[in-house]
């Protein structure tokens, strides 16, 4: 099928990056025995929006992680349950003085008992008390970012040089790579463009499926503080103005990590379904070159995100009776395949394999 196509798109690169990262991560070498590493996609922070992210873990403490439950531990449930006692205390003596009012760490306090992952109780004075369940784990060893870019031209490495530039200039991952589509030639044309010396680049042969690490990546400094490149001149023969930035402390970088972290632990890279139409008669999964990939039967092809949705001319509600005769009460083929693709990430998951 694969042989006879079109070339495939940024989303559908994408996801096959993601499968071989999932099947054959590091690029180089092998995890150690007490590491596992998990995939997402399509995650960052407010500027800066990554394609592939592997995140590695230590595998006890990934295990000890799963306790608080497959959900993300947002930016206002982290400080709760990073620090909650082990006795009960008010809950303004437990936790660390926050910058905005405390009537919002309150509602985290509530939210965060509501989800079992710390106590709470009204004290003999009518206060909010807590303490916890479980010491929250140190489980992140290594943050990697990966962009997608199956087609990089000398036009297309241009336009991501900067965004590389600023990935470096901030070190919020450990290391940061270029994915692209092998070519026949000896030096791939990435390496002859302008992308900084710090980020990695890796040729993906989609026929194949197979990946070569066509230049290594530096090791990026995380726990130091980070630059934060805000503005940058236009760099023509006139444009004499300097770089605008500001600085990221450490601790700033490691909460932005773990909440990275965390919301790549929930949603992990096959979330692609909940963003397109799997209710369309139309769609289906297919293996292609060992991939498992979105199918439109209507229009034979790989589709976007974009194009599989309510608008297109294409899109077929499923029959009433598909969700009848013999299929699930919880509905039809489209509810299925999301099923199918969440037992997939759970079953590439062996912290959560106890509760699947």
């Amino acid at each position: 099928m694969a042989s006879n196509l079109p070339a495939p798109s940024e989303f559908i690169f994408e996801l096959r990056v993601c499968q071989w990262a999932e099947r054959a991560w590091p690029p180089v070498g092998s995890l150690g025995g007490d590491t596992v590493a998990f995939v997402a996609r399509q995650l960052g922070v407010k500027r800066r929006r990554w394609d592939t992210i592997v995140v590695e873990a230590d595998r006890e403490a990934l295990e000890r992680r799963a306790r608080f439950g497959e959900g993300a531990l947002d930016s206002d449930l982290l400080p709760v349950v990073r620090n909650a006692p082990p006795d009960w205390a008010w809950y303004r003596d437990a936790l660390p003085e926050p910058d905005y009012p405390w009537r919002y760490v309150r509602e985290a306090v509530h939210r965060a008992g509501d989800r079992g992952v710390v106590e709470t109780r009204r004290g003999p004075n009518g206060r909010i008390e807590l303490r916890r369940r479980w010491a929250y784990p140190d489980w992140i060893e290594r943050i990697v970012a990966v962009e997608n870019k199956p087609d990089l031209d000398a036009s297309a490495a241009r336009n991501l040089a900067p965004q590389l530039e600023r990935d470096v200039a901030l070190g919020l991952a450990d290391e940061v790579w270029v994915a692209t589509s092998a070519t026949e030639s000896t030096v791939e044309p990435a390496l002859l463009e302008d992308l900084p010396v710090e980020a990695g680049i890796l040729a993906v042969d989609t026929e194949r499926g197979s990946v070569d690490v066509a230049w290594n990546p530096r090791t990026l400094a995380p726990d130091a503080p980070g630059t934060r490149i805000t503005d940058r001149p236009s760099g023509g023969d006139h444009d004499a103005s300097a770089a605008r930035f500001e600085y990221a402390d450490p601790e700033w970088k490691a909460d932005k990590r773990l909440e990275i972290a965390e919301r790549a632990y929930e949603r992990g890279w096959r979330s692609y379904a909940d963003t397109m139409r799997p209710d369309c008669r139309h769609f289906d999964l297919c293996v292609s070159d060992g991939d498992v990939l979105p199918w439109c039967g209507a229009k034979s092809c790989h589709p976007t995100a974009g194009e599989c949705s309510g608008n297109c001319s294409s899109w077929e509600p499923e029959p009433p009776a598909w969700r009848q005769r013999g299929w699930p009460i919880e509905g039809g083929p489209g509810k299925a395949i999301k099923r199918l693709l969440d037992q997939q990430r759970r079953r590439e998951r062996p912290e959560l394999a106890e509760d699947g």
